[in-house]
């Protein structure tokens, strides 16, 4: 719980601090965001179906 309050307010900075960027910039940052988030989900989902076979 700790970890999402944690992760809403670096959001809610980085909100902020993206309209100070470049536009690439942001799309760079963005891309990297989604990449880490489609890896997590992916290993999540791993976890998950290889804990149903045991």
């Amino acid at each position: 719980m700790l970890f999402l309050v944690a992760a809403l307010l670096l959001l809610g900075v980085l909100l902020g601090a993206v309209a100070h960027l470049p536009v690439a910039a942001s799309l760079l940052v963005a891309a990297a965001i989604g990449a880490w988030l489609v890896v997590f989900a992916v290993r999540e989902r791993h976890r998950a179906h290889g804990a149903a076979h045991r």
